[in-house]
C-alpha cells in the first residue's frame, strides 16, 4: 500500500517550503545521480514527464535510446535535513524508463524488482537488513580525502577515545530525521572505522535506504571536516568494510525460515534458499564485491570469509545464523561490502535463493570449527571451496552462471564488459608496490 499519493507530496512540498527536488537514480556501478528539479516543476515530475540523456553516463544506455523519462516513486519522498530551512531540498528515488512508456531493463532498481516479482509469486515477500561499515578519515588542507586518522579506537571502544563519536551520533540522529529505525550504532576493529545498523525492511526500501544512507553519511561527516569511504579495503594491515547482508522470506507476515522441530531451528525453505546461495556464490561475488579493491579485503587473517562455508556460531563462515531465532530467524551472507550497487546485490541474492528453493538445493555439511586451523588438503576433501581471489575470477565465474546472468539481463553484459577494462587498466599500471620492490634491485 502506498504511503504518499501526488497530491500528498504537493501539500508537503507546499507546507514544508520545499524549493527544490532531486529526482535521484542510481547508475550500473552504483553511484546515485540525481536531475534537480524547483517546486514549479514538481507537477509534471509527478506526471513522469522529466527527461535526461541517459547516453551521458557511463555504460547507461546507448546513443540510439538516449531519451530516458524518471517516474518517481512517491513513498521516497523526504526532505533533506542537512539542507536550509527556507527553500528546503527533498528528493524522490526515480525508476527510469523509455520514451515509450517501458521500464528501462538496464536500470537496477528494476533489475531488484523483476527478481522481487519473482518472489511475490512464489508467496514470498524477501526482507534484508544490513550492516554498513565505513571509514572516517582526515582532510588535507584543500578537503581533499586522505587516510589518514589520528584515532586509536578499536572495536566497541568510546569517547574520548573513539574520535568519531560525535560525528556518528550526529549521522544516527540525521537517518532518524529521515525516517530511519537505527538499531545500533558503534566503533569497529580497525581504527576509524565505524558501523551503522538500521532495521530490515522489503529488500527494494532497503535498497533504497542504503542509497540514502551513504548519502547521509557522506554528507554529515564533511560537515565535519571529515571524509566517510565505503571503500573496502583503503588501509593495508586493518580490517576492511563489509556490509553483511541478513536474509530472510516471510509469507503473510511470518517468518519462514524459522521451524521449532529443526535441529538447527531452520525450515526445509531455508537450508535450500542458503544451498542456492552456497551454489551461485562466486558468480554473486562479482556483484556484491564488485571493485579490483574488494578482493583486498578477502584475504586470510581478517575477519572477512575466504571460504565458502556455513555455519550456526561465528567461525568466520560466508553464511552465518545468527542466535535469534523464530521472527528473527535469518541468514547473514558476509562477503558483500558497501562498494556494490544494492539493488543489483539484492537482486541476485534473492535469484539464487529461489533457485535454492526451486530446486531443493541442500547446502554442504555446517562447518563449525575454525577454518584456519584445517589444513588445505582436508579443505580438498571436504570439498571446501574459496570465494574468487580476484575481480577478474570473479568475472569470469560470472559470465558462467547462467542463471545470474539471467536476473542482470540487459546490465549482465555490460557489467563485464566495463569490470574487465578496469581490470586491464589496472594490470598495466605501474604501482607503487612494484617500485618499491623492485626498482632498487633489478
Amino acid at each position: 500500500m502506498s504511503k504518499f499519493t501526488k497530491e500528498d507530496v504537493i501539500r508537503l512540498v507546499e507546507e514544508e517550503d520545499v524549493e527544490f527536488i532531486r529526482l535521484q537514480f542510481t547508475d550500473m556501478f552504483g553511484t546515485l545521480k540525481n536531475v534537480a528539479i524547483t517546486s514549479s516543476q514538481l507537477e509534471k515530475a509527478l506526471n513522469n514527464r522529466c527527461m535526461f540523456d541517459g547516453s551521458s553516463i557511463e555504460q547507461f544506455a546507448r546513443i540510439e535510446e538516449s531519451d530516458m523519462y524518471l517516474y518517481p516513486d512517491l513513498d521516497t519522498f523526504v526532505i533533506f535535513p542537512w539542507r536550509p530551512q527556507q527553500g528546503k531540498v527533498a528528493r524522490l528515488i526515480c525508476d527510469v524508463y523509455h520514451t515509450d512508456g517501458t521500464p528501462y531493463r538496464g536500470d537496477a532498481r528494476y533489475v531488484l524488482k523483476k527478481a522481487v516479482e519473482k518472489a511475490r509469486d512464489m508467496g514470498y515477500v524477501f526482507n534484508v537488513g544490513p550492516e554498513l561499515e565505513f571509514f572516517l578519515f582526515d582532510t588535507d588542507d584543500n578537503g581533499r580525502p586522505t587516510t589518514q586518522t589520528g584515532e586509536k579506537a578499536g572495536y566497541f571502544d568510546l569517547g574520548p577515545l573513539d574520535l568519531g563519536e560525535n560525528v556518528r551520533r550526529d549521522m544516527v540522529l540525521t537517518l532518524e530525521d529521515m525516517g530511519f529505525e537505527i538499531e545500533s550504532s558503534h566503533h569497529e576493529v580497525a581504527p576509524a572505522q565505524h558501523e551503522i545498523d538500521f532495521k530490515y525492511a522489503d529488500a527494494l526500501t532497503t535498497a533504497d535506504n542504503i542509497m540514502t544512507f551513504k548519502l547521509a553519511v557522506r554528507t554529515i561527516a564533511k560537515r565535519h571536516g571529515l571524509h566517510a569511504t565505503f571503500m573496502p579495503k583503503p588501509k593495508q594491515g586493518v580490517d576492511g568494510s563489509g556490509m553483511h547482508i541478513n536474509m530472510s522470506l516471510s509469507r503473510n507476515g511470518e517468518n519462514i525460515f524459522y521451524d521449532a522441530e529443526s535441529k538447527n531451528g531452520l525450515s526445509q525453505e531455508a537450508y535450500y534458499f542458503i544451498g542456492g546461495i552456497m551454489k551461485h556464490i562466486k558468480a554473486i561475488t562479482a556483484i556484491t564485491n564488485p571493485l579490483i579493491n574488494s578482493y583486498k579485503r578477502l584475504v586470510p587473517g581478517y575477519e572477512a570469509p575466504v571460504y565458502i562455508t556455513w555455519s550456526s556460531i561465528n567461525t568466520n563462515p560466508l553464511i552465518r545464523i545468527p542466535a535469534p531465532r523464530q521472527s528473527e530467524t535469518r541468514a547473514e551472507l558476509r562477503s558483500p561490502d558497501p562498494s556494490c550497487n544494492p539493488y543489483l546485490a539484492l537482486a541476485v541474492c534473492l535469484e539464487a535463493g529461489l533457485d535454492g528453493i526451486r530446486n531443493q538445493i541442500l547446502p554442504p555439511e555446517m562447518v563449525n570449527e575454525n577454518i584456519a586451523g584445517i589444513s588445505k588438503q582436508e579443505r580438498r576433501e571436504r570439498g571446501i571451496h574459496m570465494l574468487p581471489g580476484t575481480l577478474k575470477e570473479a568475472l569470469y565465474e560470472l559470465e558462467a552462471d547462467e542463471l545470474i546472468m539471467d536476473a542482470l539481463g540487459e546490465i549482465g553484459p555490460r557489467f563485464l564488459d566495463a569490470k574487465r577494462a578496469e581490470w586491464d587498466a589496472y594490470s598495466a599500471a605501474v604501482t607503487v608496490w612494484e617500485l618499491e620492490q623492485y626498482l632498487y634491485r633489478v
